[in-house]
């Protein structure tokens, strides 16, 4: 019984700890061309050209 003592603030932390991550990407703007993405992953990089 004392473990959930231990596991329930791990917990928390943790689901804060990612809540802040997601919180910094779309801050710094990680999902703001989603179409973009979607689209982009259809096309072959070398018609675009040599790199």
């Amino acid at each position: 019984m004392t473990i959930l003592f231990y596991l329930a603030p791990i917990s928390i932390l943790l689901g804060l700890i990612g809540l802040a991550a997601f919180g910094w990407t779309v801050k710094h703007g990680q999902y703001d061309d989603l179409k973009g993405d979607a689209a982009r992953i259809l096309y072959d990089h070398e018609q675009d050209g040599p790199e």
